[in-house]
């Protein structure tokens, strides 16, 4: 490896560091107060609930449908990722020389829309309160959205999650790794390390098993970006520009 390519694997290895190190110490602040994390999990319980809705019809698609529960599940829903974070924190020294570059990357993709879901639902927790022990509405979900603000963050997100989108299709077309996660699987599972292997495994056969991926990602970040939109614009029925009736 020449110097260049040595110094891009280390400063992607640094802010892996730095993204892990975000997570867990915003994981393990909500998880401090059984309140605030009861709060939390009702928080991703109403947004994973809200996104099935948006995109069902992904979710129901022959080609899309398994893309679909992958992003909706492991890049952009409720899921807690302290098993995935800690395999990687544990085995950060080898992944960063063992690990092509890209696949490195895409790892640090991840972790890095997980540290953003992470700051973002706490401000949201503090934003709803108490409301969240009763239930919320897309009006009260609504109006804290904009009283937390953070636009730059939010669109941030987004870029980043059709970056890992994309990312993983790249690595969906070398047939090496497939082979590769396949020969790993039990080992990966018998040294601990199942859940980072799971999550790359479903992410790549997500990908794997789509024609039209470009398509699928502009859709799903399509949606979510009209929505976005509409929320910071105060529209009475955010959610309902996520897929706006055909014109006459």
């Amino acid at each position: 490896m020449n110097d260049c390519v040595d110094t891009t694997r280390l400063e992607v290895s640094a802010a892996l560091a730095r993204m892990l190190a975000e997570s867990r110490c915003l994981r393990r602040s909500a998880n401090a107060d059984p309140v605030l994390a009861g709060r939390r999990l009702n928080l991703r319980e109403w947004q994973a609930a809200r996104l099935a809705r948006t995109h069902a019809d992904l979710l129901e698609s022959k080609e899309f449908g398994r893309g679909a529960e992958f992003f909706l599940s492991d890049l952009y829903g409720p899921q807690d990722f302290s098993d995935r974070d800690a395999d990687v924190e544990r085995i950060l020294p080898l992944m960063t020389s063992m690990l092509p570059l890209s696949g490195l990357k895409t790892v640090l993709l991840a972790v890095e829309v997980d540290a953003l879901s992470e700051r973002l639902d706490a401000a949201m927790v503090a934003a709803l309160g108490a409301k969240l022990e009763r239930g919320i509405g897309p009006a009260d979900y609504a109006a804290a959205y904009r009283r937390v603000g953070r636009r730059e963050e939010r669109e941030r997100q987004l870029e980043l999650i059709g970056a890992t989108g994309e990312a993983l299709e790249a690595l969906s077309k070398k047939a090496f790794v497939r082979g590769a996660l396949k020969m790993m699987h039990g080992p990966a599972h018998l040294a601990g390390l199942g859940a980072l292997h799971d999550f790359l495994e479903r992410g790549f056969e997500a990908f794997r098993s789509m024609r039209h991926a470009d398509e699928f990602l502009e859709t799903i970040l399509g949606r979510e970006r009209r929505i976005l939109g509409a929320l910071y614009a105060g529209l009475g029925d955010p959610f309902s520009v996520a897929n706006p009736a055909p014109g006459p």
